[in-house]
């Protein structure tokens, strides 16, 4: 992806000896650079920081958890003969923006990672680039001339804070700017306790000590949350750029780490700054070569390590990693994208979480008990697990006997716990439906609570929690062997109770949610995207015929954007246009009508279903929704999709704009449901265990 020079506006105010801004180019634009352990680089196209998450060098101690923002940005500027010339920018409370290096971008590529070419003044062009090496909480930086120019000098001021990801740092007196000194490495210890920083480059360092106060994250101004940073400036560094690239390497230190893990030793062995800037660089070239398309390069920011094992990170920059998010995004990130071995491996490592037939919504992030509050993650690991099982089947190497063993011990240990009753008043009724909830706890995926506020409580039966249910029930049947009776016998008086009650005759559609707070009788109407999971989107649909076709052309109608499906019809109750204002507005409008991309994965394979599964429909279904989708690669989150859009035009993207279940979903539309319905990339190779034409369009036979 690139970006052109681009005026927008410039911040308004002014402040003591700063200057008033220039107009900058766009600062909604988004990069991410990933390290697979749960940390990340991550900053806009502008340079301009809006969030407190943007960072240069942001670790995970306890990966994907125990995140450290160490690095948080920096100045930079050039003296040449004409003059000189900053190619950075910051905005300081009230609204300033200082310097005015923003002004100077000439343009922006993302892709393989970030580059920016700055013009000077003078004629001078010269390009920065950031990028990550794939499994270090390290990144590299670096500047050169693209053309030769006498007396160019570059110097380089990192802002440094050493605190959680979460938070905000603040001027005081226990922060250590003076660095340990070991040849060409400079090391910083923040605080007791905080990871260390350890830089190498092939510069000058200069100490000089100072506190930048005020820096406003723009981002967080507008989401109602503080929004003013100050950070510590150790030092400057400064290197002859008409002589030699300049090259600047970070890595986080942690304590208590093995040798050949810790950032410092492997800076302080490297030998050459240069030539260990290049030699990560090539390797990390290649790898990126080798992930495949741009979709599939997403993928792989997500899929991290967890303990010895693999995870999903929900999405960046906010969330870890997340059941339910975990095993919706694992159907594309890495089975459609024939990743089997991660999925495995993620699979595993999470089969030995459940608890009573659960398994947990999300891991805290610094250690605390893990949270159960989800009636659906343990399904979707259900589900997950028979997607995987079915591509590894026709993968060339099948999963080991012990493997296999365990993920459908995993499941038989779900669906007993969930058919006898576990926590949350979630269990099987003597229709065989599954009813959940309990008052001020939210456990499906609509799961928005400010305060003691469960803003979609849908306590009851919900639709696609039956869904859910009955795809898993089908599964332990097929997959149980001798126990599978039991499964069968449920499944068989579940799906009569679905057919005879969830279907609103008057409506044309399927109920949201029955025996509202365990009234047994009592229906929500609201029409919401939920019932799309009753012909789309589960390896089983549960309608078929008129029915089927009934829910995905209203769902269509009143449901669909180029962004995905709104969670609310707009002529419902409560139902809120925009994702705007503070944190209990945001909240309150999350799944009151504001869109989800990642639904359009069982939106089009309903639609598809629907018509018979035929190359026709899938080449119209990518025309119509997969193409418009994949336009918003090209914004917020650049090389991927957001969390959410605004329900109204022109619908805004929001959230977290870096989100895998909505890579993921794109992915198993693209790889899975719509494969055949284009033509392949000319000199595509397929990577080995990626499954070929997906027969799951239609639905299966129970």
């Amino acid at each position: 992806m690139r970006v052109e020079r681009k005026k927008l506006h410039s911040s308004e105010g002014d402040g003591p000896g700063r200057k008033a801004a220039r107009p900058v180019p766009d600062e909604r634009a988004e990069w991410l650079e990933a390290d697979g352990l749960g940390g990340f680089a991550l900053g806009t196209a502008s340079g301009l920081r809006t969030r407190r998450y943007h960072a240069l060098l942001l670790a995970a101690t306890t990966p994907p958890t125990g995140r450290f923002v160490l690095v948080n940005g920096f100045d930079a500027w050039l003296d040449t003969p004409a003059g000189s010339f900053p190619i950075s920018s910051q905005r300081y409370l009230p609204g300033v923006v200082h310097p005015d290096g923003a002004g100077r971008l000439e343009r922006f590529e993302a892709d393989p990672w970030p580059r920016w070419v700055w013009r000077l003044a003078d004629g001078t062009l010269v390009d920065q680039e950031i990028f990550v090496p794939h499994g270090s909480a390290a990144v590299a930086v670096r500047w050169r001339l693209l053309e030769p120019r006498p007396g160019v000098r570059l110097s380089v001021r990192p802002f440094l804070s050493g605190r959680d990801y979460h938070s905000l740092h603040h001027a005081n007196a226990d922060f250590r700017f003076a660095p340990e000194r070991r040849e060409r490495l400079l090391l910083w210890r923040p605080y007791p306790g905080v990871p260390g920083i350890a830089l190498l480059a092939n510069a000058e360092y200069e100490h000089a000590p100072e506190w930048y106060r005020n820096f406003l994250y723009a981002e967080e101004q507008a989401r109602g949350l503080d929004c003013a940073e100050d950070l510590a400036a150790p030092g400057v560094l400064r290197w002859d750029l008409s002589r030699s690239e300049a090259v600047c390497i970070l890595a986080a230190v942690t304590d208590g780490e093995p040798e050949q893990k810790r950032g410092d030793l492997a800076l302080s062995g490297a030998g050459s700054p240069v030539d260990l800037f290049h030699r990560l660089r090539r390797a990390e070239e290649g790898r990126r070569r080798r992930a495949g398309s741009r979709l599939e390069r997403a993928a792989d920011a997500y899929v991290v390590s967890r303990r010895t094992g693999r995870t999903i990170v929900a999405g960046y920059p906010w969330f870890a990693d997340w059941g339910r998010d975990t095993f919706i995004a694992l159907r594309g990130l890495c089975i459609a994208a024939g990743r089997l071995e991660d999925a495995r491996d993620i699979l595993l490592e999470w089969s030995g979480a459940v608890s009573e037939g659960m398994l947990p919504n999300r891991f805290p992030d610094r250690g605390e008990e893990p949270e159960y509050n989800s009636v659906d993650a343990s399904l979707w690991y259900v589900i997950a697990v028979h997607d995987y099982l079915h591509a590894a089947a026709a993968a060339p190497q099948r999963p080991a006997a012990r493997d296999r063993r365990r993920l459908l011990e995993a499941v038989e240990a779900i669906l007993s716990g969930y058919a006898a009753g576990t926590r949350f008043g979630i269990g099987a009724t003597g229709d065989a439906l599954l009813a959940a909830g309990v008052p001020g706890v939210q456990l499906t995926w609509m799961d928005a609570k400010v305060g003691d506020w469960v803003v979609t409580p849908r306590i009851g039966k919900p639709v696609e929690v039956q869904a859910l249910w009955l795809n898993a029930l089908w599964i332990g049947a097929e997959l149980g062997g001798a126990r599978g009776g039991r499964w069968r016998a449920l499944l068989e008086r579940g799906r009569a109770a679905f057919a005879n009650r969830f279907w609103n005759a008057a409506g044309g559609s399927l109920y949201d949610v029955v025996d509202v707070d365990h009234r047994p009788g009592t229906v929500d109407a609201s029409f919401r995207p939920n019932q799309i999971f009753a012909v789309g989107g589960l390896p089983l649909a549960l309608l078929e015929g008129e029915r089927a076709r009934a829910v995905v052309d209203a769902v269509e109608r009143r449901l669909w954007t180029p962004l995905g499906l709104r969670s609310l019809a707009p002529d419902q109750p409560g139902y809120t246009p925009r994702y705007e204002g503070g944190v209990r507005e945001r909240d309150g409008a999350y799944h009151q009508g504001t869109v989800w991309p990642w639904l359009a994965g069982p939106f089009v394979e309903a639609w598809v279903r629907v018509r018979g599964g035929t190359p026709a429909a899938r080449r119209e279904a990518r025309r119509r929704f997969l193409e418009p989708l994949l336009a918003h690669l090209d914004e917020a989150g650049l090389g991927h999709i957001s969390e959410i859009a605004d329900a109204e035009a022109p619908h805004a993207p929001g959230g977290c704009p870096f989100q895998a279940w909505s890579v993921g979903e794109a992915l198993r539309l693209d790889r899975q449901v719509l494969a055949g319905a284009a033509q392949p990339r000319r000199g595509a190779r397929r990577r080995r265990g990626r499954p070929g034409r997906s027969a799951r369009t239609a639905a299966p036979e129970a």
